[in-house]
């Protein structure tokens, strides 16, 4: 409820901080602390990613400049630069980890009737990575290219919001096709990937947990047709088959039969081909699937442009992870907020319209951002009113 609150405190009350406490209490992420907890910490780092500060001197001279404001949105002074630096050290990043996957899993179902335009009721994810570039001599646990340094962010994301339902922050040098390691199959979901996560000892774990995947063959891969089904030039389809494995070494690591899908496209002239364990839809909708994984990469591009994430407040593998983890977390809230409040705007506009007003005290309600959408139309309406007499 509204007493007064600023609106930061307001989207605060969004977060389950009875949970934070427990995951808190978990790593022992409190345990002889002094100044700035983890609560305080989160508060800050997400005060940050919601009006993009750009370095710790920035964020300090800002929460200074509303000193008397602070108290009330759980922040209790702005404290010293020294004391943030040391937190974003010392606080474990892991608090931060599990607590977006806590906001990830409670606005999931708000985005689960979203239409992706499939006439598909299974769960589809798409995985991909993206690499965020650093200095190798300020982030030398993370190295990358010579004299390169880089952070990779392997991402599966529900195509249904979007929303990650998976993260792990690596170094550079950490290949992608590894993260399938990591990975628990859901059954009866549909995983979207490029060729550079073909790897067929890896990929059996889905069909095995009855899960699906659609991705692309490499040039080398090696198949025996099987079966053909009608193909439909007019729509780019040249060829439907169930195939399997004939290379001497794959056919050990994927003995099952899979279904190829050869598509050319009109307008670049492209052939494609795509390799999947769905054989139930029509190859349009295989095609479909892997073009709605371009989703993940709109998500990367969003999030590179409008969180910081390719700017940390520290330089250790701690900061950076913690910084990321916050970033994810600020990213779902605001997410999480649009569905509760049932807002007509997208992310980009929510977030512009958030950077500037936090320390408002105005209720965080519906009206309060169509009143700002609409008053900014009437303005436009008379700028022009004004040009046409």
């Amino acid at each position: 409820m509204y007493t007064g609150k600023t609106l930061f405190s307001q989207l605060m009350d969004f977060l389950p901080w009875t949970t934070f406490t427990r995951i808190v209490d978990r790593y022992g992420g409190d345990h002889r602390v002094r100044t700035l907890p983890c609560s305080e910490h989160f508060r800050i780092l997400a005060f940050a990613q919601l009006t993009y500060r750009e370095s710790l001197r920035d964020i300090q001279a800002c929460l200074s400049a509303q000193a008397a404001k602070l108290y009330h949105m759980g922040i209790r002074s702005p404290g010293k630069r020294a004391t943030l630096a040391d937190a974003n050290e010392r606080r474990d990043w892991r608090i931060y980890a599990a607590f977006a996957q806590r906001l990830i899993a409670q606005a999931r179902p708000l985005y689960a009737e979203e239409e992706l335009g499939l006439d598909l009721a299974n769960t589809i994810y798409a995985l991909a990575s993206t690499t965020v570039d650093l200095c190798l001599s300020l982030f030398p646990w993370a190295p990358f290219r010579s004299p390169k340094a880089a952070v990779k962010l392997h991402t599966l994301l529900d195509l249904r919001g979007p929303l990650p339902s998976f993260l792990h922050v690596s170094d550079g040098h950490w290949h992608d096709v590894n993260v399938l390691d990591l990975l628990s199959p859901e059954p009866a979901a549909i995983s979207v990937m490029d060729r550079g996560y073909l790897d067929f000892t890896r990929l059996l774990a889905l069909p095995q947990a009855g899960a699906f995947f659609v991705t692309r063959a490499k040039a080398n891969t090696t198949m025996r047709r099987l079966y053909s089904a009608p193909s439909d030039r007019p729509q780019g389809i040249l060829c439907d088959q169930t195939v399997v494995l004939s290379g001497s070494y794959t056919h050990k690591k994927y003995s099952l039969q899979l279904r190829r899908v050869r598509f050319k496209d009109r307008d670049s002239q492209k052939t494609l081909i795509f390799l999947t364990n769905l054989f139930g839809p029509a190859p349009t909708t295989i095609c479909s699937l892997y073009k709605a994984r371009w989703q993940i990469e709109l998500f990367f591009k969003w999030v590179k442009q409008h969180l910081r994430i390719k700017q940390f407040y520290g330089t250790s593998e701690n900061a950076v992870k913690a910084q990321i983890w916050v970033a994810v977390s600020v990213y779902v809230l605001v997410a999480l907020i649009k569905k509760r409040l049932q807002l007509d705007i997208s992310l980009y506009t929510l977030l512009q319209i958030l950077s500037v007003t936090l320390f408002e005290k105005t209720p965080l309600n519906k009206g309060f951002f169509d009143i700002r959408c609409r008053s900014e139309d009437e303005v436009l309406s008379k700028q022009l009113n004004l040009f046409h007499n």
